[in-house]
């Protein structure tokens, strides 16, 4: 037959919206076209394909008017993903395939001219497009119940793999993938050069640095310790080697090991991003940006859109070192992410949503010298110096941000020959336990809790009340401190497996959102 249906998918966001490759061979002047909002790098494929084709011993219809359409029209198709489907829809098209065959099977790859599959991005979110078909009861094609089989390059495939239940099979040349539909009854499993991937266990708990690797720093341990049992975002201030980074890089080892669902989130968007490596499967991404990183690089952005470092730090740790440095710009577009959890980038021609529930800790010195308050070395700025510095973190940013806590200069006595800090095992078992108590009573952390909830959940008696309002008052807090304020305490209270909040949680949260300091 002369036309030919190959199904694939096409990235939006963190969405694989189904594709139809149509591919129609006519008598005419000889052609290759190709249709369906096509980017550069997707009409390129027109010579891959050729060479490929050719190369690969195949037959190239060059003698035919070659027209290939990528359905729907209107949805933006980019990369080198729509290769592989496009070959074959010209293989089936021109008798070589059994066009039959080809249906419950959807293709992704890119090719080299001699006939290699390279890997691609998005493959997990390819495969969790088919999983949630599945979940919704919507299935494709003609085989009710049974997902549709997905059919990638090696590297691309073991990622796919990584949704449960998913049948993912793996080729390296578009001849291993050419033999599985040839016309004819052969079964192709028992053809060589086709690969099922089987499912990757998940690893129980991935390997951190340990945070006995710091040694004092009690009120800064506990904060995190806090952070990480609420969900909670920090901001650490210090003279400079006091043990800000060496913290920050130690957090995500304080958090409780990722779900599946968690670790299938985080994974796909970083397959966007093309940071995805299986040594990192079940790993809390820790993303680390340099100050001079721009707004766009951050939240994310481009056409099409991409994530940012936001998305890439999806449950897990965005750290924000040296935080006055950063571009005015791009701090202030942390503020509705830290909110929602969600980015939404909208470009003239698309709109994508990207997640977004990162914990932020970030790190800066209270002074362009950094040792204004220091018991160690004397601070060397002006007033005016300190109050410019301070000034490039908004109010707003700040009243979001959970915790403010101040990391001292340790002394030399305190860093030689002292024992190593508390272990972040044991710290992770007393986090694990906090969360399971906030879990079981509301179903989310206590960071996540919004509007009555919160009455609901931190509730107190008259004298913490008292204490609550007058501290609020002294210090002029808005509604929002007032909120993240007693989220923090309702943290306390789980930490100490207290069941009501009390007056001593409550004092201890005020105590992390203090002012920043001032110059003498």
């Amino acid at each position: 037959m002369s036309l030919s249906l190959v199904h694939s998918r096409a990235l939006l966001g963190l969405e694989a919206r189904p594709v139809c490759v149509e591919v129609h061979l006519a008598n005419g002047l000889p052609s290759f076209t190709l249709v369906g909002l096509a980017e550069t790098e997707v009409k390129e494929a027109r010579e891959r394909v050729r060479s490929a084709i050719q190369n690969t011993g195949l037959e190239f219809p060059a003698n035919k008017r070659i027209t290939v359409n990528l359905a729907p029209a209107d949805l933006p198709k980019d990369s080198g993903r729509f290769d592989l489907p496009i070959a074959l829809g010209i293989l089936a098209a021109s008798g070589q395939l059994d066009a039959r065959k080809l249906a419950g099977y959807e293709f992704a790859g890119e090719l080299s001219l001699g006939g290699d599959l390279r890997p691609v991005r998005g493959a997990l979110a390819m495969s969790l497009a088919l999983a949630h078909l599945a979940n919704d009861g919507a299935m494709p094609r003609d085989k009710p119940g049974k997902l549709p089989k997905l059919v990638l390059p090696e590297i691309s495939a073991q990622e796919a793999a990584l949704v449960p239940d998913a049948e993912i099979y793996r080729a390296h040349h578009l001849l291993d993938v050419v033999r599985q539909f040839l016309p004819g009854d052969t079964p192709p499993e028992v053809l060589d050069g086709w690969t099922r991937i089987a499912p990757i266990p998940r690893r129980e708990q991935a390997n951190y640095p340990d945070l006995a690797d710091v040694k004092g720093q009690a009120a800064a341990r506990r904060a995190l310790e806090i952070a990480a049992a609420g969900g909670h975002s920090v901001l650490m201030m210090g003279a400079p080697g006091s043990g800000k980074s060496m913290l920050a890089q130690r957090f995500a080892g304080l958090l409780p090991a990722m779900t599946t669902e968690e670790a299938l989130e985080s994974a796909a968007v970083a397959s966007l991003g093309g940071r995805f490596a299986l040594e990192n499967w079940a790993v809390r991404p820790t993303c680390a940006p340099h100050h001079t990183a721009s707004a766009v690089a951050l939240v994310g952005g481009g056409s099409p859109p991409r994530p940012g470092e936001i998305s890439l730090a999806h449950r897990g740790i965005l750290f924000l070192d040296e935080l006055p440095e950063f571009p005015r710009a791009a701090l202030e577009a942390l503020r509705e992410p830290l909110e929602s959890g969600t980015i939404t980038i909208s470009r003239a021609a698309q709109r994508a949503e990207f997640p977004a529930r990162f914990q932020l800790v970030a790190a800066m010195n209270p002074c362009p010298c950094g040792y204004l308050g220091s018991s160690l070395r004397a601070c060397r700025c002006s007033p005016d110096q300190v109050s410019r510095y301070q000034g490039k973190l908004s109010g707003p940013l700040l009243d979001r941000i959970d915790l403010h806590v101040e990391v001292g200069a340790l002394a030399a006595d305190e860093l030689v020959n002292t024992p190593p800090g508390e272990a972040s095992a044991s710290i992770r078992s007393r986090v694990v336990q906090a969360r399971e108590r906030a879990i079981a009573r509301q179903g989310s952390t206590n960071q996540a809790l919004e509007g009555q909830a919160i009455d609901a959940q931190c509730q107190l008696d008259d004298v913490a009340a008292k204490f609550l309002n007058t501290a609020a008052t002294r210090l002029g807090w808005s509604g929002r401190s007032i909120h993240r304020c007693l989220k923090v305490a309702r943290t306390i209270a789980d930490l100490a497996g207290a069941q009501a909040v009390q007056v001593s949680h409550v004092a201890e949260a005020v105590q992390y959102r203090r002012a920043l300091k001032t110059a003498h």
